[in-house]
């Protein structure tokens, strides 16, 4: 194959797109790595916002494939506006949790094509195998990706080639296709074994996921701001908060988000402006934000909720420190039991 041939490869980082490109890149194929920030990537946020205490660093997965291929990675971020609209009103709707996976892609699809464009490739590929998600990976939600994104055959997926019809780089002969896959189904095994063949090591778990979207305990979340502020109103800063923490409604206008452990206390310092800020005196606890137009009683049993989080140490007695603003008081509530706890929750 000619050297002069160059491709977009879609690169998540996960062991599916590695392989494409490394079996791409073995036909001689010059590869240009593209990944997207979203803002709800699991790990990706995990890595901004979480302590540290393993010792292993928290690395971004698509650049570290594409530095173990030699290959370079671009990272372009497409949150925003125009992405949230994909998550608020999506044209072929929701999968199990609130994720649009279809449209997601189209977004992602037509974003690659204008990039391929851009660098003067002659055609994408990607990781995907026919049959391994429920949503967007199987025959027909497929072809409607390829139409909507209007991608006019240029989009190969190298691991199921052989069971999807032929595409333009392999009718010119850009690649050939008697060295393409015919994977399908969910099983693993035999993208384990060509990692192997390929020297692929230390890849992410292959059934991993990596989307807060396909989450249903975030997608309570997300439907629960579209009930009580309206799809309209969903902004990146509130994406940001609802996958911080633990999640309350204590009452319509009343919601409350804590902090798990010390990252996400500190994550949430800096969405204190415009709400009340409460935590614990003398003894390690949560730092707990909270939005809308709570009463005292309220406050109260918020701050009861902060010292029953506040573990161990935290003697029924503790104080905890209720800020708004410049105005700041200290009440000591008494621990708010376990079923109203869970009522609330999120």
């Amino acid at each position: 194959m000619s050297k002069s041939v160059k491709a977009v490869g879609l690169l998540s980082g996960g062991l599916d797109s590695t392989i494409a490109a490394a079996m791409l890149m073995r036909q001689g194929i010059e590869v240009q790595g593209l990944t997207f920030y979203t803002g709800f990537c699991v790990v990706e946020h995990n890595r901004r916002s979480k302590t540290r205490k393993r010792k292993k660093p928290v690395r971004n997965e698509a650049l570290q494939a594409g530095a173990k291929l030699d290959l370079p990675v671009e990272m372009i971020d497409i949150s925003g506006p125009d992405y949230l609209k994909v998550l608020t009103d999506p044209k072929y709707g929701y999968g199990s949790a609130v994720n649009p996976c279809i449209d997601c892609r189209i977004f992602m699809f037509r974003r690659a094509r204008q990039y391929m464009d851009e660098i003067g490739a002659q055609f994408m590929f990607t990781g995907e195998v026919l049959g391994q998600r429920p949503m967007s990976q199987r025959r027909q939600p497929m072809n409607v990706i390829d139409r909507d994104a209007e991608l006019d055959g240029l989009l190969l997926r190298p691991l199921s080639a052989k069971k999807l019809p032929p595409t333009v780089p392999e009718e010119k002969g850009w690649v050939d296709r008697e060295q393409l896959g015919d994977i399908q189904g969910r099983s693993r095994q035999q993208q384990m074994e060509l990692a192997e063949e390929y020297g692929i090591e230390d890849y992410p778990s292959p059934a991993g996921g990596c989307c807060f979207l396909t989450d249903k305990n975030f997608g309570r979340r997300i439907l629960d701001f579209f009930e009580h502020e309206g799809k309209e109103n969903l902004t990146m800063d509130d994406v940001m908060l609802l996958k911080i923490g633990r999640h309350f409604r204590v009452k319509p206008d009343v919601k409350v988000v804590m902090g798990r452990e010390e990252g996400e206390n500190k994550f949430l310092e800096r969405y204190t402006p415009g709400r009340w800020r409460l935590e614990t005196k003398d003894v390690t606890g949560p730092t707990t934000l909270v939005e809308g137009h709570p009463t005292d009683d309220d406050l109260r049993r918020i701050a009861g909720m902060t010292v029953r989080y506040a573990g161990s140490k935290a003697d029924p007695g503790a104080t905890v420190a209720c800020r708004y603003e410049d105005s700041e008081r200290t009440l000591e509530p008494s621990p708010v039991e376990e079923s109203v706890v869970e009522e609330w929750r999120i």
